[in-house]
């Protein structure tokens, strides 16, 4: 047994070795929660010698299901260790990371817990449940015959990056190991790398998509950066540092190409001339998060009415709140019956008193593209009372929808002067869209009208 090299184990040995001769079933290890604890067998008994012979006589695809990986087999020098012995190799970390964390499946198969684990090793549930992963995508590495040095990199500390890959399917954890590898990323990197990967598919069709390979990681999270710029001002430090990190990573030349020109302006022109004077005052668009709120550092409570409540009523929301008292209890200046809390986004702090949120019935009121955005959803606009000028030609304002009686609207300034109007009820600063389970439809800036 133990001439057996720990390569040739991991091929032949399933975890069946650790529960009793009746249950040679393949099937079980999938449930060895509901087993009896069970005594590992005697290395030297027949019965054990006969199951080894039969499993290496398997052909070896057999063992591994899809989507499935079975419990990593023990490496042979640990499998006639009895329970304190891998006790007291868990607790001194004897080996590296991957080499001892079947021990601590063997030890679940025996009936130990999570919590019993911890406090009999030291090693935390989190980092137990890590390593344990961890260690089976490392497997699926081996069979995907990745290179020695690639899977030794991951030897020291790389149990954490290797788990934030988990999610990827055979051929990507392969190429992404070898990408984390040549950019020597850590958990963190390897977190934003795959969920670029898992998120690529669902951009098909946004601008420049095709031009980015979706076989190569690189080119996922290049897309990402690339993406990310586009959320920011031009020109701004962020866009042009979310730009140079796709720079960094992009791997095909039809992508390094896009980011490039993206960098130094070489777009299409024209389009980037209207952009950039429609960039002068964006109005946000956010999505709420859900949670966001419970999460905020700071919070915001803000009167709201609904559009088609009309003029009297925004005109009459209270304009002061103030916080009293040690519990800094929200005290308005009258009484009122909605309200709002949103969390303390720059937009929103610096309304002052002027503040108040107009509830939409359906974001297609907005001056925006309607192209892209028939979403019929409910929003609510934030606007300032106390900037009543209609001044700027791309700002957006809160004004009474003349086609309807007392209902209001939201217009650009542009065309508000083009119809000889000058003031407003108060100049948009937010556009809160609701919280959704694809958070990811951020409103770009060429959506608006």
């Amino acid at each position: 047994m133990h001439s057996l090299s720990p390569s040739i184990n991991l091929k032949f040995l399933n975890g069946t070795i650790l529960t009793s001769p009746s249950s040679t079933n393949h099937h079980h290890h999938h449930h060895h929660h509901h087993l009896k604890p069970i005594l590992a067998i005697a290395n030297n008994s027949s019965s054990y010698r006969k199951q080894q012979q039969q499993l290496q006589q398997q052909p070896q695809q057999q063992l591994y299901q899809p989507f499935r990986p079975p419990p990593t087999p023990l490496p042979s020098r640990f499998s006639n260790l009895d329970i304190p012995g891998r006790i007291d190799i868990l607790a001194n970390r004897l080996g590296v990371w991957h080499e001892y964390a079947p021990l601590i499946t063997s030890l679940m198969r025996e009936g130990f817990s999570p919590p019993t684990i911890e406090e009999t090793t030291g090693i935390s549930g989190v980092e137990q449940n890590r390593i344990i992963v961890a260690t089976q995508v490392r497997d699926t590495l081996v069979q995907s015959n990745v290179e020695e040095e690639i899977l030794s990199y991951f030897d020291n500390g790389g149990a954490e990056v290797l788990y934030e890959i988990r999610l990827l399917t055979g051929p990507q954890r392969a190429s992404a190991a070898r990408f984390l590898v040549e950019k020597r990323y850590d958990g963190k990197g390897a977190q934003d790398l795959a969920r670029s990967i898992k998120d690529f598919p669902s951009r098909r069709g946004e601008k420049n998509w095709d031009c980015f390979d979706y076989t190569l990681p690189g080119d996922c999270l290049g897309y990402m950066y690339y993406r990310q710029s586009k959320e920011h001002r031009n020109p701004s430090d962020e866009r042009v540092s979310a730009l140079e990190q796709g720079l960094s990573v992009v791997e095909s030349e039809k992508a390094r190409k896009v980011v490039f020109e993206e960098l130094n302006g070489k777009g299409e022109g024209q389009e980037e001339e209207v952009e950039a004077i429609l960039l002068k005052v964006p109005v946000p668009v956010v999505r709420l998060q859900i949670g966001e709120v419970a999460e905020a550092n700071s919070v915001v409570v803000l009167p709201v009415c609904r559009a088609d409540e009309g003029v009297e009523v925004i005109l009459s929301a209270p304009s002061e709140i103030r916080n009293e008292g040690v519990f800094g209890i929200a005290v308005a200046e009258k009484g009122w019956e909605k309200w709002v809390v949103l969390p303390g986004w720059g937009p929103v702090v610096d309304l002052g008193k002027g503040g108040v949120v107009v509830s939409f019935l359906d974001a297609r009121v907005l001056p925006w593209k309607a192209n892209r955005w028939y979403k019929e959803e409910p929003i609510l606009v934030v606007a300032d009372r106390n900037k009543r000028e209609v001044e700027n030609d791309e700002g957006f304002y809160l004004v009474k929808d003349e086609g309807n009686d007392v209902g209001l609207k939201v217009q650009r300034g542009l065309i508000l002067k083009e119809l000889g109007v000058t003031e407003c009820l108060g100049n948009v600063v937010l556009v809160v869209r609701p919280p959704n389970e694809n958070d990811d439809d951020q409103l770009s800036e060429e959506d608006w009208d």
